[in-house]
């Protein structure tokens, strides 16, 4: 974000497999909902979110991972099914590598490090279930992350301002897509600073995983820019891990990118370096980086996108 071996794929009228009909049927038969079900896999060890639940059963996406398969195996003894029933109505695995980069050209790049199935089951939740591949009527033109660390060097806020450039006349809210290095931590805060104002939310906690709407202050015409501000705060001490790095994903090309990190006196790294991974390059370019007398490290990103870009550091 594993695959099974190709399997037989039947499409029944309404255009689903026949694994997501079986699916279906079989929790409606239960009496169970998906919130008692995802409880009983957790408890035999297999943990399935309830996004990824929703959408194997919708037939909008299927398990393929490994730790996927293992908990459909648990799947079919908790909706009380023969053993391999459900497996076997699974159709093939999607098309990974470079079939997929084929089949998307003209689409924006495939998400680098969110788990694709979690994050469409919440974006379905929220009511925009075609968000990560619809025409955006946005331009991102700059973005500045301000990253404070607490004294544990964990992550303690992040405050975010964001530049758009309409596209169209009508935009009203952007939508704004946070996964927590530090699921176990819980979510963290998310406040409206200047310009906008918070509208739907969802969050899967097992996988650190939040969407929400920042919603603008008015609609804004083609042509016209708008700046927003946001704060996310996580609860602590102690804070969340950030395994010593922050980055963005860019799905879409950005003009400039900033991003701060500022440190405790408490937790000075010995090096900092930034990281910049374009999509398609395996590696990603490296540059040392110095502290200011703050305590304090930037990098800058320039006509960057789509890809991976952050600060790591030891």
């Amino acid at each position: 974000m594993s695959g099974n071996s190709a399997r037989g794929h039947i499409e029944n009228a309404h255009g689903d497999s026949q694994f997501a009909e079986a699916l279906r049927s079989a929790i409606r038969s239960s009496g169970l909902s998906l919130d008692r079900i995802q409880a009983r896999l957790r408890a035999r060890g297999t943990p399935v979110s309830i996004a990824a639940l929703s959408y194997w059963q919708s037939g909008k996406r299927q398990p393929e991972r490994n730790d996927s398969l293992t908990a459909l195996a648990e799947l079919e003894a908790i909706l009380k099914l023969p053993s391999g029933s459900l497996l076997a109505l699974l159709p093939p695995p999607r098309p990974r590598g470079k079939q997929v980069a084929a089949a998307t050209t003209s689409r924006p790049a495939e998400t680098v490090r969110f788990q694709r199935d979690v994050l469409l089951g919440l974006l379905t939740a929220l009511g925009t279930p075609n968000a990560l591949d619809q025409e955006q009527q946005l331009t991102l033109v700059g973005l500045h992350d301000r990253c404070q660390l607490g004294d544990d060097g964990g992550q303690r806020t992040i405050t975010t301002r964001a530049v758009f450039e309409a596209r169209t006349d009508g935009p009203d809210r952007w939508l704004l897509i946070y996964n927590s290095d530090d699921p176990a931590a819980g979510t963290p805060a998310l406040t409206a600073v200047r310009n906008c104002h918070l509208g739907r939310q969802q969050i899967d906690s097992d996988n650190g995983l939040m969407v929400a709407e920042l919603m603008f202050d008015q609609p804004i015409r083609r042509g016209e820019t708008y700046l927003i501000e946001y704060e996310l705060e996580n609860a602590g001490p102690p804070y969340p891990t950030c395994n010593r790095t922050h980055w963005r994903e860019f799905r879409r090309p950005i003009r400039e990118y900033l991003l701060e990190i500022h440190f405790n006196s408490a937790n000075v790294p010995a090096r900092c370096q930034q990281f910049a991974r374009p999509t398609g390059q395996k590696h990603p370019r490296m540059r040392n980086l110095s502290l200011d007398t703050r305590r304090s490290v930037h990098a800058v990103a320039i006509d960057f996108g789509p890809g991976l870009f952050g600060i790591e550091w030891e």
